[in-house]
């Protein structure tokens, strides 16, 4: 299962910043200087979804750059082959858009943090006792504030709900007023081929606004 030193990383991440930055469609080349500069203005956790070129590339590259205190990883995470590659390369995140049991299963036995997407209670629980270290709530856009509200009231206490699909700078207080943990960040930080100045930019409004509350 996944280790406690690596779940006490997981904390140490959220609490200097609990926004995941999602870079779906990044390649190689632009790997390393998207991760830094994220770095740079504090984000912690980093994915590159595996419908991206040459994704593995891209995560091993970004792992190798970044100190221990960045957690690194896949998102569109669907096989558990792609959960033994990551564990090969030194990965740290297993980033899903859905529930499967199987994959998170296989996700915690490698040791690794798996933040499987859920819709519903029932997805919640089951991800929950599969293993998952945090809950990804997606699409946000359809599972919006209230629900949020809902599952938080059954849920673990401590559980964390991060909403992903749809989060802007300016969409984030509804969610934050019914105590979701973070957010996953998707197009509003990032498109593929963004400047880099572009990305600074986005990731600093990001960063302001959470710390603005």
């Amino acid at each position: 299962m996944t280790s406690p030193a690596l779940l006490a990383r997981l904390d140490a991440a959220m609490a200097q910043l609990p926004l995941v930055a999602i870079l779906r469609g990044l390649t190689p080349a632009e790997a390393v200087p998207a991760a830094q500069a994220l770095y740079a203005a504090g984000f912690r956790l980093i994915e590159v979804p595996l419908n991206s070129p040459d994704p593995f590339a891209s995560i091993a590259a970004i792992r190798a750059a970044l100190p221990p205190e960045a957690l690194v990883g896949a998102g569109t995470v669907l096989r558990i082959a792609d959960v033994e590659e990551l564990k090969r390369i030194g990965a740290e995140l297993v980033v899903m858009p859905h529930a499967d049991t199987a994959v998170i299963g296989a996700a915690a036995a490698a040791g690794l943090l798996c933040l499987p997407g859920i819709a519903t209670p029932t997805e919640a629980f089951a991800a929950l006792a599969a293993g998952a270290a945090a809950l990804k709530v997606f699409p946000a856009e359809m599972v919006g504030p209230p629900v949020v509200k809902a599952m938080l009231a059954v849920l673990p206490q401590g559980t964390r709900l991060l909403p992903v699909g749809g989060i802007a700078p300016a969409t984030m207080g509804p969610f934050r007023a019914v105590g979701v943990a973070g957010f996953g960040l998707g197009s509003a930080l990032y498109k593929p081929g963004m400047a880099l100045a572009e990305l600074a930019a986005n990731a600093e409004s990001f960063v302001a606004a959470w710390k603005a509350g």
